[in-house]
């Protein structure tokens, strides 16, 4: 694959939105993990993930997407998608994790 990952990551207290471009694959997925893990973390209140620039996901990333949500649930807490584009929201509906996850 050929697209950069750039994670971004605002964290208050209250919640954390974390915005993803380029592309997330088993080369990069620890980098993206690292910052995913650690908004929820750092965050009391739900994680927004904007994927508007994301343009491919494996499913190393997807599994990355699992492990945080189960962070997050463990304090009762949900992760929104927002901004999915379609290539990347039907490996959601295929694997069922769009029942999980909160997309919008």
């Amino acid at each position: 694959m050929s697209g950069e990952l750039i994670v971004r990551a605002e964290c208050s207290e209250k919640n954390a939105e974390i915005f993803v471009s380029g592309e997330i694959d088993i080369y990069n997925a620890q980098q993206f993990k690292e910052k995913i893990y650690q908004a929820v973390e750092n965050s009391k209140g739900d994680v927004s993930i904007d994927c508007s620039g994301l343009n491919y996901l494996d499913s190393t990333g997807l599994g990355v997407f699992v492990g945080a949500l189960k962070k997050a649930k463990q304090d009762d807490r949900n992760i929104h998608i927002v901004n999915i584009k379609d290539n990347i929201k039907k490996l959601f509906v295929i694997t069922g994790l769009d029942k999980l996850f909160i997309i919008h």
